[in-house]
């Protein structure tokens, strides 16, 4: 396993800057943003898919500090119920996928996205309840009309361009959140389709990461370590459901935060070991959305923790005890 970062946390700075941070931090590899929500800053497929030179420092920098690139972010709503919205978010996954190609990344990281409620609608519509039976309904629009359709082009449009793993974060919000709808859309689409394992999306749900993990087992593709912290006195009052804004924190039910600030590392240490156990040896890619501290602040507080929690050698093959 590596110890990785989501490099759009200094989307302000030059990669060369950024990776130069990153390696003084002992980082290892990193994921890049290259459209959707993560954005451009350090990786714009309009300009690195047309222009060699460009590409050619772009991909030396990485040599340079001697850091893998392991995967391109490119997060967004591809099946947005606004035709012009869902082109943008569209177009931006398409072109990550040929950024992957030309770069040899095998992994593309994105959101399953959520349609609307009808061919009609405007916004996105997130179902969390069968009833009324209208939920049903919407379900079973978005799914078979929608998400199943398009995911199966986009998975054969990756596939033709040696892209074979699109890691969908599980993401309250979007249609596949939590293990049974990230394996439901794989049965439909093929394995093309895997996950992004970000446990803090998952805490807030009242799932246990571990045994998210056994779940999923080899449909893991991509691993986000992000920490989420349950405030259990608003919780108790208010419950989970939160539509707070993140910088309210002293009245959510739960924020993002540091690893370490969320649970401690032997909590980090067991959720290492699930994913060995399961055959997972890539990457742990530090996300920074702490509220509370400062982006390097918290960057060097998460490094440290997982540093301590990673394992880095290969798994054994024999046991001497045994």
């Amino acid at each position: 396993m590596k110890l990785c970062v989501l490099a759009n946390l200094y989307g302000a700075k030059p990669l060369d800057e950024t990776l130069a941070i990153l390696k003084g931090l002992g980082v290892e590899a990193v994921e890049i943003g290259c459209g959707g929500y993560p954005g451009k800053a350090h990786a714009d497929p309009d300009v690195l898919l047309n222009d060699e030179a460009a590409f050619e420092e772009w991909i030396n920098t990485f040599k340079k500090y001697d850091i893998e690139l392991a995967a391109l972010a490119c997060h967004g709503n591809p099946v947005h119920p606004d035709a012009a919205i869902a082109a943008d978010y569209d177009r931006d996954l398409r072109n990550a996928i040929l950024l992957a190609e030309k770069a040899g990344v095998e992994t593309v990281i994105t959101f399953s996205g959520c349609p609307g409620d009808h061919p009609g609608a405007k916004y996105p519509n997130w179902v969390t309840c069968p009833w009324p039976d209208d939920f049903l309904a919407i379900l079973d629009y978005q799914w078979n009309d929608v998400l199943i359709p398009y995911w199966k082009d986009l998975t054969a449009f990756a596939e033709a361009h040696n892209v074979k793993k699109i890691a969908l974060e599980l993401h309250p919000g979007f249609c596949c959140y939590n293990t049974e709808s990230l394996l439901k859309l794989r049965a439909a689409v093929g394995p093309v389709i895997g996950a992004n394992f970000d446990p803090s999306h998952l805490v807030w749900q009242g799932m246990e990461p571990a045994a998210a993990i056994r779940a999923l087992g080899d449909a893991i593709y991509h691993v986000h370590a992000k920490d989420t912290k349950i405030d259990p006195i608003n919780t108790a009052r208010t419950g989970v459901l939160d539509t707070k804004h993140y910088g309210d924190e002293i009245n959510r039910a739960w924020v993002f935060r540091a690893l370490g600030y969320g649970h401690d590392v032997s909590w980090w240490k067991d959720l290492v070991s699930n994913l060995r156990l399961v055959g997972y040896d890539g990457v742990l890619s530090i996300e920074h959305e702490d509220s509370l501290m400062s982006i390097d602040e918290g960057l060097k507080k998460a490094v440290a923790v997982l540093d301590e929690a990673i394992m880095r050698d290969p798994k054994p093959s024999t046991m001497s005890w045994a």
